[in-house]
């Protein structure tokens, strides 16, 4: 069995190096406006390309530019320049719905990959897109008994891409899911005129709604009052069943997530496909995940539609159900490179010895320790407060754009 490609998101550099640096095969990033992130996340500029590529060369990481958004006459110049510079810059691959955004990518000779927005869910829509396209993601609503029907399709009829090679399927694999078909929904542009297939959803389906009978005045009593809100899917739990479903690449959502969130993900899905591979892969360590993947932001998990489930599972409460969060502390100042020690001031709050700790930069990623010993205003110190100038032992550099949190439980911890 071919090991799975585990694709991460990235929102910013931070995120970039956080799923660089906890083993993602590759990435996939917006640059501009037309992404469907173009308002959850900052998004990278057309002058980040190159440092994209040359970050994920050296470690070897595939990397996809995002122009999935419905595209209209006035952007085509854009989408030109954007595959013009992509090219460039040596890209590996566009994801694309738009017919136009597909042909001129081809025109330049960059690999396309099918963005889940074009809604493939069968074998005879597959044949045709592999006319364009070396990757294929399948619709969220197909069953893995479905996705695998299709994948030993390709197999048999050897249907491959431009490239030459055998056409790659992939599917989501953790992540938010909202109740649109593949991520197409006109409530966002309808309530505010801000389209969702445009990158610009106000996310209304995650707000609490009163449903009323007009001809009657009856107030309907809900069960859950998210009741469009779906929990984030997670396949960790099942994910040898994945990889039996013959898909190539899992691609992990989150490019408006903060880079924690894409560290911890990466991190867990690389030691469960590191594991299925070996033969390793086991309820005990799943458990372990679940445990680590619920301390980062989520709406609850469930696994969406591959296990053949005819409902979805919706949100109790509004927001993250996450069992930890971050808190700022302060800013880096400087690192010794000989003592291998990075300086911060203590901008808020208090920082004891013991507690988790989080740094986060657009070259430092996001790593995450626990804090064993520090100097506080040069002396050695049990803690730190407001104002403190506090020395901590690092084997990475920091630098000035560096931002130092510890890690502390929530409400949802408790309720374990």
């Amino acid at each position: 069995m071919q090991k799975i490609e585990l694709m991460a998101p990235a929102g910013n550099f931070e995120s970039l190096q956080a799923a660089i640096d906890n083993g993602c095969d590759s990435v996939y990033f917006g640059v501009e406006q037309l992404n469907m992130r173009a308002r959850a996340s900052i998004n990278f500029t057309l002058d980040n390309l190159e440092e994209i590529s040359r970050r994920c060369k050296e470690k070897n990481v595939r990397t996809y530019l995002t122009l999935n958004t419905i595209i209209y006459d006035h952007d085509l110049s854009i989408v030109k320049t954007l595959i013009k510079r992509a090219k460039e810059a040596e890209i590996s691959a566009v994801i694309a719905m738009d017919q136009a955004v597909i042909s001129m990518a081809r025109a330049a000779n960059m690999e396309v990959h099918i963005s889940t927005q074009i809604n493939i869910t069968n074998i005879e829509t597959v044949k045709f897109y592999a006319l364009f396209a070396d990757t294929i993601v399948l619709s969220r609503e197909l069953s893995l008994r479905q996705v695998k029907k299709i994948t030993e399709q390709i197999e048999k009829e050897k249907i491959k891409g431009p490239s030459g090679r055998l056409l790659e399927v992939e599917i989501f694999g953790h992540g938010a899911l909202c109740m649109a078909v593949s991520g197409k929904c006109y409530m966002s542009l309808h309530s505010h005129n801000s389209s969702a297939n445009r990158g610009a959803c106000k996310q209304n389906c995650r707000k609490k709604y009163t449903v009323i009978d007009q001809e009657t005045g009856f107030e309907m009593e809900l069960d859950n009052e998210y009741i469009m809100s779906p929990k984030d899917l997670c396949t960790i739990d099942f994910l040898d069943q994945v990889a039996e479903a013959g898909i190539k690449v899992l691609k992990i959502e989150g490019r408006g997530r903060a880079p924690e969130y894409v560290a911890k993900v990466i991190k867990c899905y690389r030691q469960a496909i590191d594991d299925i591979a070996e033969g390793t892969y086991n309820k005990e360590k799943v458990i372990n995940w679940m445990l680590e993947l619920e301390k980062v932001y989520n709406r609850g998990f469930w696994n969406g539609y591959y296990l053949g489930q005819k409902l979805g599972e919706w949100s109790k409460e509004a927001g993250s159900h996450a069992t930890q969060k971050k808190v700022y502390l302060g800013k880096g100042k400087h690192y010794f490179q000989k003592a291998q020690v990075g300086e911060f001031k203590m901008d808020a709050y208090d920082l004891t010895i013991g507690d988790t700790i989080l740094i986060t930069g657009p070259t430092t990623g996001a790593k995450e320790m626990q804090l064993k010993e520090m100097f506080v205003n040069d002396v050695s110190a049990k803690k730190a407060v407001k104002g403190d100038e506090v020395t901590i032992k690092l084997d990475f550099r920091i630098r000035s754009s560096d931002k130092l949190y510890k890690i502390v439980k929530t409400a949802f911890a408790t309720q374990e």
